[in-house]
């Protein structure tokens, strides 16, 4: 029988921000850590570590809740009205176990809670888990359950390197934004995620198993396919898109054929109804050295299909 082993490893390279004002404590979070194999920075107040936050990200703050000046409470607000570290990890230590306490830092946007005096072990346990459940959400989109753009560019990058013939179909939606501000944000989503299925349904029905989907953020998709199978791929999707869409407008917009949305001025505009871009960049006529490099042909070449009215697709045919 073979005996169960936890993994003990941290990814190479993650980082941790200690912040304590207790030169003991701090001094042996840093080397505990250290020797866990994390790149340890430290702070002993709340202002410095917003300040070297902002500087460099880290991956996860582990801050103490009881400090001069700015407690960890108010970093965590902090951290998380800033879009530099809006996504950042955070462990908040106290030495009180108050279930008021943790309320408070779970409201705020803490991910954990560890009472001091603390047990190595369990710290680091505690930390292994919140980073992996970190890395998976950026490896996944929470809005559609597609891959998110680690993936996506895991994906490629692997196709690139192995030399392998693909093609990238970049997706996104015209006139969204005036959509989300006819409709609503919750509206908005829901277009996502129809989009999101659709997409996946065309793949599954058209290329059995041969197409990878993955959502970049907000309207924008990628599919990473076979150049056989590119443009069968483009031609149903911008099909089914047209011929399903005109269901997530209200009644009176469909009749009328676009959206009435007010300008910062207030004054009304018209915008025409959803739409779908689709954008190729494809092995069959030139090879790519990076992934970037493959997304940034096929990125172009959605921004020129963008140029005409309604949905449509547009293929790179260059040979250099």
């Amino acid at each position: 029988m073979t005996d169960y082993v936890e993994d003990n490893s941290s990814v190479a390279g993650e980082s941790v921000l200690v912040v304590d004002d207790d030169p003991f404590i701090a001094r042996l979070l840093e080397i505990e850590l250290k020797a866990a194999a994390y790149d340890v920075r430290v702070a002993n107040d709340g202002e410095t570590a917003l300040n070297l936050a902002q500087e460099r990200s880290p991956d996860l703050v582990l801050a103490d809740v009881m400090m001069p000046n700015m407690d960890g409470f108010e970093l965590t607000r902090r951290l998380r009205q800033d879009p530099r570290t809006a996504a950042v990890s955070i462990i908040m230590l106290t030495a009180r176990g108050l279930s008021a306490d943790k309320l408070e830092g779970f409201a705020i946007g803490a991910d954990d809670y560890i009472v001091k005096p603390f047990d190595t072990p369990e710290l680091l346990a505690r930390i292994r888990g919140v980073l992996r459940r970190a890395r998976e959400m950026r490896a996944q989109s929470p809005l559609t359950g597609l891959p998110g753009n680690v993936r996506i560019e895991e994906e490629i990058e692997a196709r690139v390197e192995r030399g392998a013939e693909f093609a990238i179909l970049y997706a996104d939606l015209d006139h969204f934004k005036a959509y989300n501000d006819h409709y609503g944000f919750m509206r908005g989503d829901q277009v996502i995620q129809f989009t999101a299925r659709l997409i996946e349904e065309v793949c599954r029905e058209l290329a059995e198993g041969e197409a990878f989907v993955g959502h970049v953020g907000g309207d924008d998709f990628v599919i990473v396919t076979s150049p056989a199978l590119a443009e069968d791929l483009a031609d149903e999707i911008v099909r089914r898109f047209d011929l399903e869409s005109p269901a997530l407008h209200d009644e009176e917009d469909r009749q009328r054929g676009y959206l009435a949305v007010a300008n910062r001025r207030g004054e009304p505009q018209q915008f025409p109804l959803l739409a779908i871009s689709i954008g190729i960049a494809t092995t069959a006529r030139r090879a790519f050295a990076h992934y970037a490099e493959a997304v940034a042909i096929a990125t172009e070449m959605k921004g020129f299909t963008k140029l005409t009215p309604g949905s449509s697709w547009a293929i790179d045919r260059r040979t250099s």
